[in-house]
């Protein structure tokens, strides 16, 4: 699988980001009971958190772009955390956070920034459910925030 998903990225023209440090008192990973529980990835673009609120000073196609960045966040954690992206069974579920303005009501369509990243690299193993909600504010004034649930196989 690691060999197909290297290719998808590759042909996407992406490289996965080094996995981002916790700016608070908690851990970017835990496992529990076969599953692999990502805490919240921020979008980084140049080594910087993209900001901004959906809506009011930005567009839905930038929106994609950072929750896609969040989305390749979240694969650098799942591979920093189990050693290889081959233990990978299924992306169970993303949790999609938008700054956005109280009028904006299109953040299923940023979402899929990040959705259509993981069935592009997992194909039928990223389709997953998933939840997408504005939200004023989000840590360091970044446009969008994903969670993720992740079932995997055993090291």
């Amino acid at each position: 699988m690691t060999d197909a998903i290297d290719a998808a990225l590759a042909a996407r023209n992406l490289t996965l980001p080094t996995p981002a440090a916790p700016v608070a008192d908690y851990v970017p990973a835990v496992e529990a009971g076969g599953l692999l529980y990502l805490s919240g990835q921020l979008p980084f673009r140049d080594g910087q958190v993209m900001t901004g609120r959906l809506g009011e000073d930005v567009d839905i196609p930038t929106g994609r772009q950072a929750a896609e960045a969040c989305g390749l966040m979240i694969v650098a954690q799942l591979k920093k955390a189990l050693g290889s992206l081959d233990r990978v069974e299924r992306v169970v579920r993303l949790g999609v956070f938008v700054a956005s303005d109280a009028r904006f009501t299109d953040q299923p369509k940023v979402a899929d920034g990040a959705s259509s990243l993981m069935i592009a690299l997992f194909g039928e193993k990223g389709r997953h459910a998933r939840s997408a909600v504005g939200v004023p504010v989000l840590p360091l004034g970044a446009m969008v925030e994903i969670d993720a649930v992740v079932a995997i196989r055993p090291a």
